[in-house]
């Protein structure tokens, strides 16, 4: 009971610095590339230590791979880097609130902190709906959750969401 609210108070004093603005905005920027080059529109950064471990973008369509969301490419690449599966930390910036399986990957590298732009009811207005899966999991309220997630909308998030869902030539999935 004690660590849960240890954790809430950790939550509530999370002051949000220029620094981590511009790691937000790079994953923005890496998703809208992404679509560009064919993929989805999203993107994902990790830092450590003040330094960028790793950035990238979806690649789903581009790999084949229903697994190649930007958080999953983003969480290989760096533990790639640093040869090790724990990204204790770490933390992670992210165009888009995470899906449950980027959470799940997100939660299995001991990143230490979440930031998102765009959150999942702004993803389904354009056609990538998990909220099903989120209630089929019965998630914890972002508060209760362990490890601190954190709304950090961008309208330059949300334009790029914009541009996918304008975009003729995508490949939908």
């Amino acid at each position: 009971m004690m660590e849960e609210k240890t954790e809430k108070k950790k939550n509530e004093e999370q002051v949000l610095t220029p620094q981590d603005q511009e790691w937000m905005e790079e994953a923005v920027r890496l998703s809208a590339e992404s679509i560009h080059k064919g993929g989805g529109p999203f993107g994902a950064v990790i830092v450590k230590d003040g330094k960028v471990i790793a950035a990238r973008s979806n690649s789903v369509t581009l790999d084949n791979d229903p697994t190649a969301h930007a958080e999953v490419n983003c969480i290989r690449e760096a533990c790639s880097k640093l040869g090790t599966y724990d990204l204790s930390g770490s933390v992670i910036y992210t165009s888009c609130e995470p899906c449950p399986m980027c959470l799940g990957a997100i939660y299995w590298a001991h990143i230490d902190r979440i930031y998102y732009a765009n959150n999942r009811k702004d993803a389904g207005r354009i056609g990538f709906d998990d909220d099903f899966i989120y209630r089929e999991l019965e998630v914890k309220n972002m508060a209760d959750r362990h490890t601190p997630i954190i709304h950090l909308p961008l309208d330059s998030a949300l334009q790029v969401f914009r541009d996918w869902d304008e975009k003729k030539d995508k490949t939908e999935y």
